[in-house]
């Protein structure tokens, strides 16, 4: 972990920005796109760097701004990981947004974020705040493989129960699938009977499959040949060195996901689950209590 003075905190414009207090992980996600080398890191990516001025930069940002907009993190590195227990800038950010009244979006796989769920709360009666969870992989074993520095799916969906009760929405990010691993049907029949029964509101999916890019292909990869030999030659020979890897699975796998959540009302386009995640109403509604318990 190493410490510097970031020169910005924000990017996007017009109705939602997004920030990442830190680069880099510790979660040791075997997929994990954010290794790729297009992302120029300069450093180990182990080696958290830390924007130790987020809220300075971050309360300036703010206050310059007269229309009220979604505030998003952990599209590059999780606002959660093992650091956050002690530097707490993820909270920090958090107050200064409740503050100047904006609307939080928050991308994990940590169990950490209930350590903020007061925050979230308050965030979500004065603006909106929607917590995002990545639900890749039902069985616990496979998932301490595939997300091994990490609490697992079953604590993820006791976060997303949690995240319910305070009628806080939540968003599910079912990405990614990876062939031949957990590309199967009862994998992805159990997440999504999870999603159904614990109400969120979207699932973002992009296909059942994943992306590979320099840099990420080769850890994926060292990671194949560590837990599952044999399995990068498979895949060589199956998809050569294309950035995209849809499941052989991927058309069955798509329908039954589209049915269960239009039956049950879940967003699941890119564009409908995006549209939600980035929209401030004037005046929000949040979940009724009557919601919550159903």
């Amino acid at each position: 972990m190493h410490f510097v003075d970031a020169k910005g905190i924000l990017t996007g414009s017009g109705g939602h920005y997004g920030m990442n207090i830190y680069r880099g992980c510790s979660h040791g996600c075997i997929y994990c796109d954010s290794r790729s080398k297009c992302y120029q890191f300069t450093h180990p990516f182990e080696d958290i760097e830390v924007k130790q001025n987020a809220p300075e930069l971050l309360t300036a940002a703010l206050r310059s701004k007269r229309k009220k907009c979604m505030i998003g993190t952990g599209s590059m590195s999780d606002p959660y990981m093992h650091c956050e227990e002690e530097l707490r800038l993820t909270r920090r950010c958090l107050e200064i947004i409740l503050e100047y009244g904006f609307g939080a979006a928050i991308q994990t796989k940590s169990d950490r974020i209930l350590q903020d769920i007061d925050l979230l709360d308050e965030i979500n009666k004065k603006a909106k705040c929607v917590v995002q969870i990545t639900l890749t992989t039902y069985d616990d074993d496979l998932c301490r493989i595939i997300e091994p520095n990490v609490c697992n799916t079953k604590r993820r969906i006791e976060i997303l129960e949690e995240m319910r009760k305070r009628g806080i929405p939540t968003v599910v990010w079912l990405s990614p699938i990876l062939p031949f691993i957990n590309d199967t049907e009862e994998n992805i029949e159990m997440i999504l009977k999870e999603c159904v029964r614990v109400k969120v509101k979207g699932i973002l999916c992009f296909g059942m499959g994943l992306t590979l890019r320099e840099g990420d292909r080769e850890y994926y990869y060292a990671a194949l040949d560590r837990h599952f030999p044999g399995l990068k030659q498979r895949y060589i020979k199956t998809y050569g060195n294309a950035y995209e890897l849809p499941s052989p699975n991927n058309d069955r796998l798509m329908r039954r996901f589209t049915a269960v959540c239009r039956e049950h009302g879940i967003l699941c386009t890119p564009e409908e689950c995006f549209g939600y995640l980035h929209d401030l109403p004037e005046k929000y509604v949040q979940m009724s209590i009557f919601d919550c318990l159903q």
